[in-house]
């Protein structure tokens, strides 16, 4: 079974909510006073009152008459019952798992009890208004597993009824303290504040005596006293059917349900854990619900009783999800998908394994970000000089935090400004660096373009008019694909590919079918993929040029994208003459031609490299075969870049 160490007496919580029990004025008895009340401010707090008895049995009527209230309040400008209504209705959205809306209603109540204390700090009745919506609050965090921010609002209401001198609330105050630190693992401080509040509820009667007596029965049952946390229970049982008190006998079940697991009385846990259930139920309490549904659903599952333990696995993460409750959504996925692969359904056990993990991390982050130093020393003021200790503690914590405050802030300044600058200067650099890119680029165009030109004119002196104007036609297409893309750092593969279509075909044209050419891309190679242009045309012109054009016979040049280690690699492959062959036929020629290209294409990729940190090589072998030459082979091997 889930330990429910991990949500700690959550119903519980909503005591502090209300601290002040309430007199034992039956609805009937609030309904014959309101038919012969004429004042409004009565009839105000009557409504609250009724709201107030009805929040356990029946949340729409409670609703009804806390709104009946707060609207009274409006007309009549009725601050008191204004505020009162509004706790009301908080309360109300904590048994439904409202939280978000509990916690709107709640800082609503405090904004107005605040005026009221700040115009009349000696009015008691303000100052318990105030606490109460202050530790309400904190009973919304706690059950949020916001220890936190519980810690700040629950300090802050106990300073108030400490004030007050109201020992009722502050035993409440301590029981909910001791709940935060038996949530945070740290059982030695829990039952030590537990025990504060059992003294004082054992002295004035107090009717959340069994709620203290299940949360100190819990740490002995954790602590594997079972003889003693048994005890405490069966007390706190008896005492929870006197005060009528439904949602923590609910909860009080299902530790008696995870006592009898351990004692390997599974039957005896069964009912426990459904008589938990059928009170959240009837509560509407879909929170607790949540908790009783699990604990029932890792019975069956254990039993391998998987048919029974998947409703019941599946509604409590319903639940949990609806309620945003992350730890119990940690458990309950991980019992889902537990049964689903029990059942060899191993898709639907993966994914909600998926959001197991999640859940879990999320926990941890949690867990890893709240620190409770903070909390432990403002509980301090608990001693006699608690007061005094505490206003001298908070403006020397002031003190303290705005010292660090300010160093951090000019720590920040700091480091902003030194980003800024850091960043600027990078920021040059790549710009620099494209500049140089940009002027390499443009010396590559004229380059080009007065190599096709050279090639216009050998053609219309070789071939004639007709020829020479489809060829003119084909070569300004080529020129147009240049010209749309020479302005830009990278261009798409697909636009590439055409371009050495485009020139390939002209070449063909001009040497008479010398050659056939194939260009082919790999399915790896992504569409969005992107290169800098002028990159690959110079390796084909000299493959054609100087290794098919010299050689006897046609020839194949073969132009091929694919990706490899994550690099974009581009392969220009021919079968003509051969490097040697070629330098050696027209040296002077071919060295002044090649050395532009080389060059200016080298310093290209060196640029790319230093501008976005990603190796760029270029290769360029002569293939043997049997100690003859079979032609050349250029490779690049670029970082892969996208097209934005």
């Amino acid at each position: 079974m889930k330990t429910t160490s991990k949500i700690v007496l959550y119903s519980f919580l909503l005591f502090a909510g209300n601290f002040g029990w309430s007199q034992q004025t039956t609805i009937d008895s609030l309904k014959r006073v309101f038919k012969v009340t004429k004042t409004d401010t009565s009839r105000v707090n009557i409504y609250n009152k009724l709201a107030f008895e009805f929040k356990e049995s029946n949340t729409d009527s409670a609703f009804y008459y806390a709104t009946k209230a707060e609207k009274l309040s409006q007309k009549i400008k009725y601050h008191t019952g204004l505020a009162t209504a509004a706790i009301n209705h908080g309360n109300i959205n904590i048994i439904l798992g409202n939280y978000n809306e509990g916690k709107k209603s709640f800082k609503r109540a405090q904004i107005i009890f605040q005026k009221l204390v700040d115009d009349d700090s000696n009015n008691k009745s303000y100052k318990n208004g105030l606490a109460r919506s202050y530790a309400s609050l904190g009973v919304i965090f706690s059950q949020e597993g916001n220890y936190y921010e519980a810690i700040e609002n629950y300090e802050k209401a106990l300073s108030l009824y400490i004030k007050i001198d109201q020992k009722s609330s502050i035993s409440k105050a301590y029981n909910n303290i001791g709940i935060v630190y038996k949530s945070r693992r740290n059982n030695k401080k829990a039952i030590e504040y537990f025990k504060k509040a059992l003294k004082i509820q054992e002295e004035i009667g107090e009717q959340t005596l069994p709620v203290t007596m299940t949360n100190i029965g819990v740490i002995y049952f954790e602590d594997n006293n079972l003889s003693q946390a048994y005890s405490y229970y069966i007390k706190a049982e008896k005492l929870f059917k006197t005060t009528q008190n439904t949602r923590g006998l609910a909860l009080l079940y299902n530790y008696f349900g995870d006592y009898y697991i351990k004692m390997k009385a599974r039957e005896k846990a069964e009912i426990h854990y459904k008589t938990a259930l059928d009170l959240y139920e009837s509560l509407q309490n879909k929170f607790g619900a949540s908790l009783a549904l699990y604990n029932l659903g890792a019975l069956y599952y254990n039993q391998q009783k998987y048919t029974e333990a998947m409703p019941l696995a599946t509604k409590s993460l319903a639940y949990a999800n609806e309620l945003q409750i992350l730890d119990q959504i940690y458990h309950s996925e991980k019992l889902v998908s537990d049964i689903y692969g029990a059942q060899n359904q191993p898709a639907l056990s993966l994914e909600h394994f998926k959001n197991y993990i999640i859940a879990r991390d999320s926990l941890n982050t949690m867990e890893s970000t709240r620190k409770f130093d903070r909390a432990e020393m403002d509980f301090e003021f608990q001693k006699k000089e608690a007061l005094f200790l505490e206003k001298n503690k908070r403006e020397h914590l002031l003190l303290i935090f705005s010292i660090i405050g300010s160093l951090l802030l000019i720590g920040l300044i700091f480091v902003l400004i030194n980003r800024h600058q850091v960043k600027r200067r990078l920021t040059l650099q790549k710009e620099v660096a494209e500049y140089e890119q940009k002027a390499l680029h443009l010396q590559m165009n004229p380059h080009f373009v007065f190599n096709c030109l050279g090639s216009i004119s050998s053609f219309i002196v070789q071939n004639g008019t007709d020829s020479a104007l489809k060829y003119l036609s084909k070569f300004s297409k080529l020129m147009r694909l240049t010209l749309e893309y020479s302005k830009d750092a990278l261009i798409p593969i697909d636009k590439e590919i055409e371009s050495l279509q485009n020139y390939l075909e002209l070449e063909q044209l001009r040497f008479h079918d010398k050659f056939d050419f194939k260009i082919q891309s790999s399915e790896r190679v992504e569409f969005n993929m992107g290169l800098p242009p002028l990159l690959i045309q110079p390796f084909v012109e000299n493959a054609i040029l100087h290794g098919l054009v010299p050689k006897e016979g046609s020839g194949t040049i073969i132009v091929d994208f694919d990706v490899q280690n994550d690099q974009l690699v581009c392969t220009i492959w021919d079968n003509g003459i051969g490097i040697t062959k070629s330098a050696s036929i027209k040296e002077n020629s071919m060295k002044a031609h090649k050395s532009m290209a080389l060059e200016i294409t080298k310093k290209r990729l060196e640029i790319m490299e230093a501008t976005i940190s990603k190796s760029a090589q270029i290769e360029i072998k002569e293939l043997e075969e049997n100690n003859i030459v079979t032609g050349t082979r250029v490779t690049l091997r670029l970082p892969k870049q996208y097209i934005q």
